[in-house]
């Protein structure tokens, strides 16, 4: 078995080495350890491996908190202390950034969350057949079962009860509400008569679940109450359902809006387009800054919630479209519409396709 020293940690759970003029992928493991491993596959130039002993751990390696890893794989870097974690993103982002031509210090460049564990406003777990909730194993479809999650809101509850009364069962979303929570069961087919009557018997006796929303093909079943109350800044709150997206991280998308609001110097009367707006996370603090927004999102219940919000609040000047972006920049491009201020919070795929409307 070869021994290496990692060098740097790159996307997702590996660390990277040099072995026999190879690039090593090694998942578990930190820069400066020095490790015993095993190849166990290689894909052109890229050798992938696993930890077999740790010959001298790296100065910034720990145990992990959480006791499930290293089985769990639902989070990649726990056996990093948090300031290694936050140096790695930036190195990471800022070279990312370079390849780009935009040359960018690490330095300072990922803001620290004020809690390391305990963040997560929602979580998604995995079901087994019988019940069982867990993640998958790294690499693998094997379930880990868990009974908790470190990085979940302490409020949050696994569902045990409802995993195991719910047929067709592929995943559940738990979704933090104050004390309470949603749940949101993925299922393999539209649910039932008999899913719903279960469901309606659970959330009876349940305090501690607040709704559950069933979801299966196009089907979409509402129990008891699905929404939940987000701060996305001091004396704003949004009421949005659990299954629209939101950033699971409250704290630090607080921070997310505030850079976003200073860096636009949003104002009264500006025109301000955003794009990806979901249910207005970041529309609507423009809106309430006096703004004259028209947001744009494909997902039609996001839309009706931010229209919801906008209305409530009373924010009069905004226009929530539901459409493909590319679409609906056209659209207002052919409109003689002109902005000022252009937000893009797009999803992992990227806005490439609207970079030349938007000029």
């Amino acid at each position: 078995m070869p021994e290496i020293e990692v060098s740097a940690m790159t996307f997702g759970p590996y660390a990277v080495a040099r072995v026999d003029g190879r690039t090593l992928m090694v998942p578990n493991a930190a820069p400066g350890d020095r490790l015993e491993v095993a190849i166990t596959s290689r894909r052109g130039d890229v050798s992938y491996a696993k930890v077999e002993r740790v010959i001298a751990a790296g100065p910034d390696r720990r145990v992990p908190p959480c006791r499930f890893l290293p089985q769990c794989g639902g989070c990649d870097w726990q056996h990093l202390n948090y300031a290694a974690q936050l140096r790695a993103k930036a190195e990471l982002i800022a070279a990312g950034l370079r390849r780009a031509n935009i040359d960018v210090s690490a330095e300072n460049l990922v803001a620290p969350a004020p809690e390391e564990f305990g963040y997560r406003s929602r979580i998604r777990l995995k079901v087994g057949h019988d019940g069982k909730l867990g993640f998958h194993r790294l690499g693998s479809n094997e379930l880990v079962q868990i009974d908790r999650c470190l990085v979940a809101s302490p409020s949050i509850r696994l569902p045990d009860v409802l995993a195991s009364a719910l047929r067709n069962l592929e995943e559940l979303e738990i979704v933090a509400s104050g004390e309470r929570q949603v749940v949101v069961a993925l299922m393999r087919k539209p649910p039932s008569a008999a899913d719903m009557d279960r469901a309606r018997r659970i959330l009876a006796d349940d305090a501690s679940m607040q709704g559950i929303i069933l979801k299966g093909g196009r089907a979409r079943e509402v129990i008891g109450d699905p929404a939940v109350s987000i701060n996305v800044e001091s004396g704003l709150d949004l009421t949005i359902d659990a299954d629209l997206f939101s950033q699971v991280n409250h704290a630090q998308n607080r921070k997310l809006v505030g850079t976003v609001m200073e860096m636009g110097s949003i104002e009264r009367r500006m025109r301000v387009l955003d794009i990806f707006c979901g249910a207005g996370n970041l529309s609507l603090p423009a809106a309430r800054r006096g703004a004259s927004v028209n947001a744009i999102d494909a997902d039609e219940l996001a839309i009706a919630s931010a229209t919801k919000n906008a209305a409530r609040l009373g924010f009069g000047d905004t226009k929530f479209i539901a459409g493909k972006a590319l679409e609906a920049v056209q659209f207002l491009i052919r409109a003689k519409y002109r902005p000022e201020i252009v937000i893009l919070d797009p999803p992992r795929t990227g806005a490439a396709e609207l970079m030349e409307s938007i000029i």
